[in-house]
């Protein structure tokens, strides 16, 4: 395993600090989400976020016993000891008081101590009513910490507590518990150029009929999200993504497998790496009918006359310049692994790619599933990693073969 490897794979000691806020509910969220993507996380909620959200939940949810108090584990020396084991530090909600707190070194409960013994990353996410978040003191106590490399995560404008609404409502979980894994990303890709096609193109049959595949774009656009994390300017190709588009990233939308062709011929010159993820039509009908195809005019039985689509990866790795690497995707419902790297492997070879990423699919896995299970093979058919899990960090596996 690299260097590299070891930052973006290896699991991470996360402490999620929440304090006494009605936003506090929405720090299960946070918890789930840095625990669904494999991390060990650690709360410790000060006294009054356990007036907002109970203990069993918050241990349910992390799968760790919840800290709060600053004199329980003397002997182990707990007070101290979570921030040094921390790879990070996520607090949210962060109050107003909170922020205070942090912003002049308080140590007065064991959250604030465990942030002192920390040489983490520390990432907050403010939550408190727009007057108190537009205060100077609080402005000047967030600039303070921003000063000193904390990451400031929203606040997001919308409703409040009660009938307010305005600026201070907390980020959303996803949001936050993204920020905060990209505050220990390595930025290996800084000053690299990615093309990555994601989706699954539509020949159409008719006005209102296609062909198509089941791909929901998801591992594309997780590639995009986690590359534009790593440093690198993406450019996505979308055909027809069932998935949110990703920000931060150039988008370019296409529907048929020749209007994928046409958009990642022309971009590609621009990019040093292109990776084509979407899943392309091999055929398409040799012809289109005007309007739509009625029962009564063909009977029983409708005959389709389909005519191959042009081989789009074989193209881009043909017309490659020295400096690009260009790589490829093959979904196959093979079940026996070494039989899955022998395909794997001719199709690497036929194509002419640098790295081929290989995945079974099948009626439940593959397209359209949270997550996914591939072997990344190189030009000569080796394997050169493999990957299991959420599509996020297969999305980063196969970025580190890139990096």
């Amino acid at each position: 395993m690299t260097a590299v490897e070891g930052v973006a794979a290896r699991r991470l000691t996360i402490v999620v600090g929440i304090t006494g806020g009605i936003a506090a509910y929405k720090a299960v969220g946070v918890a789930r989400a840095l625990v669904l993507a494999g991390h060990e996380v650690h709360i410790v909620a000060t006294e009054g976020a356990l007036r907002f959200v109970g203990r069993p939940t918050l241990e349910a949810i992390s799968r760790n016993p919840v800290h709060t108090d600053l004199y329980e584990g003397v002997a182990e020396v707990r007070h101290v000891a979570l921030g040094q084991r921390a790879d990070l530090i996520v607090i949210a909600p962060a109050t107003a008081h909170s922020i205070a707190s942090l912003a002049a070194g308080l140590a007065g409960d064991l959250l604030g101590t465990t942030v002192l013994a920390a040489r983490a990353p520390l990432v907050i996410a403010p939550a408190m009513h727009t007057e108190m978040w537009e205060n100077p003191a609080t402005r000047a106590n967030v600039a303070t910490l921003r000063e000193r490399g904390v990451i400031v995560v929203g606040p997001a404008t919308g409703a409040l507590t009660g009938s307010d609404t305005g600026a201070g409502r907390m980020s959303e979980p996803d949001e936050i518990a993204a920020a905060a894994l990209r505050a220990v990303r390595p930025q290996d890709l800084a000053g690299r150029s990615i093309l990555i096609s994601a989706g699954g193109t539509r020949e159409p049959l008719d006005p209102v009929r296609f062909l198509g595949n089941r791909s929901s774009g998801r591992q594309g656009v997780a590639l995009a999200e986690a590359a534009r994390a790593r440093g690198a300017r993406v450019t996505l190709v979308a055909a027809h993504l069932e998935v949110a588009e990703p920000a931060g990233v150039a988008i370019e939308h296409v529907g048929t497998a020749a209007e994928l062709r046409e958009s990642m011929r022309r971009l590609a010159p621009d990019h040093d790496t292109i990776v084509m993820a979407a899943a392309v039509a091999d055929f398409r009908p040799r012809t289109i009918a005007e309007g739509k195809i009625k029962k009564e005019a063909v009977g029983d039985v409708l005959t389709l006359e389909l005519e191959r689509t042009p081989d789009v990866l074989a193209e881009l790795a043909a017309e490659r310049r020295d400096h690009q690497r260009v790589v490829g995707f093959a979904a196959e419902t093979e079940p026996d692994a070494e039989a899955l790297r022998a395909l794997g492997a001719a199709k690497a070879a036929r194509k002419g790619v640098d790295l081929l990423v290989v995945n079974r699919v099948g009626w439940s896995e593959g397209f359209g599933s949270p997550t996914n299970d591939v072997m990344v093979l190189d030009r000569a058919g080796s394997v050169v990693c493999t990957a299991a899990g959420d599509k996020l960090s297969v999305a980063d596996r196969i970025l580190d073969a890139l990096a």
